[in-house]
């Protein structure tokens, strides 16, 4: 059973979320939280598996919170997915760079919003589909210098060009097909990937790509 925390000032919207998933035979709504620090602590208290966030609330803003539960060392394996009312708000970046583990529009669609969590929770989720490219393609042209590559020495040659996919916007499946691998060894290389660096999940890898030079604004296409 996959269990959620619902962190979000309106009523109406919580509601709205806490009737789709309750409906799920494999989703439960374990709290709800209407500010960024009751959200907090609750967090700390239920250990959800995902926390539906966010970015605007009142007392503690959801991009505060973020940053203290993913500063949490037990609370590494709660993913937490930013809501937001614009695609690209522009706090996402730096919601990203906090630990977040994604985003989705409050206006996204049922099924997608059931896709994304389960897809959170199994480790295969970076974005909403919808907007991951242009996302990434914003978030890289924001992006600092490069900074030093030492990090990705630990990498295998391999390792390094399915990080650069990653970092690129692609899946799985997109990665797998552009390697003529099985998607399952595409997920395998990913995964290792990240414990390597010390990734917590997909989206921190794609920061990691851009931030060590990586991948680089334009190569989008």
């Amino acid at each position: 059973m996959i269990r959620v925390l619902l962190a979000d000032d309106q009523s109406l919207v919580r509601a709205g979320f806490r009737a789709l998933l309750d409906a799920q035979p494999d989703i439960e709504v374990a709290a709800e939280a209407a500010d960024g620090a009751e959200a907090v602590r609750r967090i700390r208290e239920l250990r959800p598996d995902v926390v539906l966030m966010d970015i605007r609330m009142p007392e503690l803003d959801g991009l505060a919170a973020t940053r203290r539960v993913t500063a949490d060392p037990g609370l590494g394996g709660v993913k937490v997915v930013m809501l937001t009312t614009f695609e690209l708000d522009e706090y996402v970046f730096e919601a990203i760079r906090s630990g977040a583990s994604g985003f989705l529009v409050k206006d996204t669609e049922p099924e997608e919003l059931l896709r994304a969590v389960r897809a959170v929770v199994a480790g295969d989720a970076l974005l909403s589909p919808s907007v991951t490219r242009r996302l990434i393609s914003e978030f890289a042209s924001r992006s600092k210098e490069p900074a030093a590559a030492g990090a990705l020495d630990r990498l295998t040659e391999r390792e390094r060009e399915v990080m650069a996919l990653v970092g690129m916007g692609l899946s799985n499946e997109e990665i797998a097909r552009r390697l003529v691998v099985s998607p399952l060894t595409a997920k395998t290389h990913v995964s290792r990937t990240m414990v390597k660096l010390g990734a917590r999940d997909r989206a921190q890898l794609v920061v990691l790509a851009y931030e060590s030079g990586l991948v680089r604004p334009g190569w989008l296409g």
